[in-house]
């Protein structure tokens, strides 16, 4: 893997950028890995690099029946936060936003993480209470957090209306830390440094059946051929329940698309991302000037990915009295992602019925920002047959009922 340099951009420069290589190998799938990942977006590729990095597992396919990182890691808004209130959550989303923050060096390629800050802004009382007892929480937790007043929250928003009428600002909940980065960087890092290790990127491979001996996994037989693996890992968001099927369990999860749309570009007026959750929206400036803007899910099951104008308008208005500004731009473009969502809004990294086959699924509106520690605690998983960071989060917790409800702790899954 050549390494990129300011040095190495002036060199081709020199020779027309004839020397550049392609960052990722695109081989012809083998009969048999020791492990294949069905899903070449953030998490699935995360899981593969430190499988590779942390196990020395190398010997590994990731299938995609797409393109790398083109379902929801490049249909997200790029908000990486870890001011969750369970205990579980907050561990696995601190861990991503900790290892976020070395990505670019890790890959030597540039990702573009921001730790711009993150306010959840608090327009009830009963949002005060909640916010301020997620600040207790989280410095129990070692999550540096703040609930901060609307004065304090004026001086780092000065756009912001603080007294509208039906939402007023109260005060809200500061990780100055939490940010963004780019999405696509991410998948591409991550594809990059697999590629570098010697795993197989295989795009337009579609799974369309798992093969099983009795009661343990022995491939998965897609539209390029049989391919034989001893362990099989699931990665694949909205589409969780059909390869399941495929393997012959169910999942506790739905499918909904989640919609954001960006404005055009204007001046920078903000630096830092604010959620605001009475009102579902939530909204941060890109590199490039553009607002991004997103809310909630749709309120029926769907797969699809073009988004709604009736839905983006629904997420502009209850901005509209918060941000006036935006009721006086236009909108570049919008999309959706299909996003995989369980009863109690938190995800699932476990062994599932099949030996031999782990799922990772169920993150909802919240994948992106989970992507390092998800990949982290899902290659141990893999790896050994249990992690710290995953231990809590499995299909055994729905029958026991010990749920992680972020749905309502959290105040909004995102």
């Amino acid at each position: 893997m050549k390494h990129y340099s300011a040095f190495a951009v002036a060199r081709e420069a020199l020779r027309y950028h004839m020397g550049w290589e392609r960052a990722w190998a695109s081989p012809e799938p083998k009969k048999k890995y020791d492990v294949i990942i069905v899903g070449a977006g953030g998490h699935g590729l995360a899981t593969a690099y430190y499988l590779g990095k942390n196990f020395g597992i190398t010997n590994v396919a990731i299938l995609e029946k797409g393109w790398l990182g083109g379902g929801n890691t490049g249909r997200n808004t790029t908000i990486i936060r870890s001011n969750y209130l369970q205990d579980p959550s907050a561990a696995i989303y601190e861990k991503s936003r900790s290892l976020y923050e070395t990505l670019s060096q890790d890959f030597n390629y540039n990702i573009m993480y921001s730790p711009r800050g993150v306010i959840m802004l608090a327009q009830t009382e009963h949002e005060v209470r909640g916010y301020q007892r997620t600040a207790h929480a989280n410095a129990l937790q070692g999550v540096t957090t703040e609930f901060i007043s609307p004065a304090r929250v004026k001086e780092i928003v000065p756009i912001i209306n603080l007294d509208g009428p039906r939402y007023p600002v109260l005060g809200g909940l500061w990780q100055a830390r939490a940010g963004t980065a780019r999405h696509d960087a991410v998948a591409w890092g991550y594809a990059r440094a697999c590629s570098a290790m010697g795993m197989h990127i295989i795009q337009k491979c579609e799974v369309t059946g798992i093969s099983r001996d009795g009661a343990k996994v022995t491939g998965v037989t897609t539209n390029r051929g049989d391919i034989a693996c001893d362990k099989l890992g699931l990665v694949v968001a909205g589409h969780s329940g059909h390869l399941a099927d495929m393997a012959g369990f169910r999942l506790p999860i739905e499918s909904v698309a989640l919609q954001a749309l960006v404005s055009e570009p204007i001046k920078p007026c903000m630096d830092c991302v604010v959620m605001a959750n009475t009102v579902h929206g939530y909204m941060s400036q890109s590199d490039k000037g553009e607002m991004v803007i997103g809310g909630g899910t749709d309120g029926y099951n769907n797969y699809t990915q073009r988004g709604s104008f009736h839905h983006a308008e629904e997420t502009v208005r209850a901005l509209v009295e918060t941000f006036p500004m935006v009721a006086r731009l236009k909108m570049l473009r919008q999309w959706g992602g299909i996003v995989d969502v369980t009863g109690d809004r938190s995800p699932i990294l476990s062994k599932t019925p099949v030996d031999g086959i782990f799922i990772n699924c169920g993150w909802g509106t919240g994948g992106f920002k989970a992507i390092p520690g998800s990949g982290w605690g899902f290659a141990e998983l893999m790896a050994k047959g249990h992690s710290p960071l995953c231990d809590e989060f499995g299909l055994d917790r729905f029958y026991q009922g010990r749920f992680i409800d972020e749905s309502v702790a959290a105040g909004v899954a995102h």
